[in-house]
C-alpha cells in the first residue's frame, strides 16, 4: 500500500522536527514544501495549512478533515530521543506520533485518495496549529477563511472509535480575601482557611443533569498559592479550578452557579470551550456503527469545541499514550485508519 508507506515516512519527517505549540514553523514550512511538490495548491495562515480538492462547487456541501501539527513539550521520563523516530516491532516512537501526527498523515492520505475519485461533496484537509494550548492562531483563525462546512472529522487518538460527544472546559482563577496580621498573635483573618472552605464546597457541588455519554459536570481544584512568609497571616489565597462541562450546561451557566455557591472571587479565563455533541443518528455515525465502530463520549478537549458545525472526533492511536514519555503509534493503526476513513467517506451522499 503506497499510501501507507508514504504516511509512515511523512510521520517520521514530522517527528524529527520539533513542533511545540506556537512554535510549529519548521514543520509547517516542511509540509508546505512537501505538499506543493506533490502538486497541491497549499493555502497558509500563520502555521496552519489547508488543501482543497479540485473541482470545488459552492452548491455542494463541504467536508473538513482536520488534525493538528503541534505537540506538547516532552516530559522528563523519556528514555528515547523524542525527536528521533524509532521503529521497534509494531511501534513507532516519537513525540507527537500518537497525538496527533498519526491522524495528520492518515487524513492527508485519505484526502488524496478521496480527491482522486468523484465525490458529491467538496473536501478540505486542514493541518492546524496551537491545538494543545487552545490558541487563537490555530483552527479558530482559519475557519473564517473556509467555505461553510457541513461536516467535519477531527483527527485525535480514539482507537478509530467515533467520539460523538466531548466535555467542555472552563478554568477558574479564584481568590479568597482575608486580613493580614502577625502569626504570633490572635489577629487577622486567614485567607487560606476561607479558601479551604470554598474548595470543600466545590468538591461537594453537583449539577443535576448528567449525560449518558459524558456523565456529570466535573469540578476539580488543581492549584493553590498563598502567603509571603511563615509569620504573616495571608490576606490573599489564589486557587485554580478545572471545570469539565457536559452538553446540558454552558460554561457561562456553570460559572454563574459556582460564583453563587462560594464566597471567594471567581474569575473565568474564558467561556468559549463548551461541550459539543453530534446526533447519534447522524448519517456518518450510523455508517460508522454499521462498520463495527462504537460511539462514545470523550472526557478530553479538542478543536471540536471551536467548530459550530457537526463533527466527529476519530483517529488512530490511544488517548492514554498522549502527553506521556516514550509516546508511540502502531503503524498498523495508521493503515487501519486510512482504510476506515476512506470506506466511511468514499461515495457518501450527505
Amino acid at each position: 500500500m503506497d499510501q501507507f508507506n508514504h504516511a509512515i515516512n511523512l510521520l517520521k519527517d514530522i517527528i524529527s522536527r520539533p513542533s511545540f505549540s506556537r512554535e510549529e514553523g519548521n514543520v509547517a514550512d516542511f509540509l508546505e514544501d512537501e505538499w506543493r511538490t506533490a502538486g497541491h495548491e497549499v493555502r497558509r495562515k500563520g502555521h496552519n495549512l489547508w488543501l482543497t480538492a479540485q473541482g470545488f462547487d459552492a452548491a455542494r456541501p463541504t467536508i473538513l478533515l482536520n488534525s493538528h501539527i503541534d505537540t506538547v513539550k516532552p516530559v522528563a521520563g523519556w528514555e528515547k530521543d523524542p525527536f528521533t523516530p524509532v521503529e521497534e516491532g509494531d511501534c513507532l516512537y516519537g513525540l507527537g506520533s500518537n497525538d496527533a501526527g498519526a491522524s495528520v498523515v492518515a487524513l492527508y492520505e485519505t484526502f488524496k485518495l478521496l480527491s482522486a475519485r468523484k465525490q458529491s461533496y467538496n473536501l478540505i484537509f486542514l493541518a492546524s496549529a496551537e491545538e494543545e494550548v487552545s490558541g487563537l492562531n490555530g483552527v479558530e483563525c482559519v475557519l473564517g477563511e473556509l467555505p461553510p462546512i457541513a461536516f467535519g472529522v477531527v483527527g485525535e487518538p480514539t482507537n478509530m472509535q467515533p467520539a460523538i460527544a466531548e466535555k467542555g472546559l472552563v478554568v477558574l482563577d479564584c481568590i479568597s480575601h482575608g486580613v493580614s496580621g502577625h502569626a504570633a498573635r490572635n489577629e487577622g483573618r486567614n485567607a487560606i482557611l476561607q479558601a479551604i472552605k470554598d474548595i470543600n464546597r466545590l468538591s461537594e457541588m453537583t449539577f443535576p443533569l448528567q449525560s449518558d455519554l459524558l456523565g456529570p459536570v466535573k469540578i476539580t481544584t488543581t492549584m493553590i498559592k498563598a502567603g509571603t512568609q511563615h509569620n504573616v497571616i495571608p490576606d490573599r489565597c489564589e486557587f485554580t479550578v478545572d471545570v469539565r462541562s457536559n452538553e446540558f450546561y454552558t460554561n457561562r451557566e456553570l460559572v454563574e452557579a459556582i460564583s453563587q455557591h462560594i464566597e471567594s472571587e471567581v474569575v473565568p479565563r474564558g467561556f468559549k470551550m463548551n461541550s459539543s455533541r453530534i446526533d447519534p443518528q447522524h448519517p456518518f455515525v450510523r455508517r460508522a456503527v454499521a462498520m463495527g465502530r462504537k460511539p462514545f463520549g470523550s472526557p478530553t478537549l479538542s478543536d471540536q469545541t471551536k467548530m459550530d458545525f457537526p463533527t466527529v472526533k476519530m483517529g488512530p492511536g490511544d488517548s492514554g499514550r498522549s502527553h506521556t514519555a516514550n509516546e508511540f503509534i502502531r503503524p498498523s493503526e495508521i493503515k487501519e485508519a486510512i482504510e476506515l476513513y476512506v470506506n466511511l467517506l468514499d461515495g457518501w451522499d450527505l
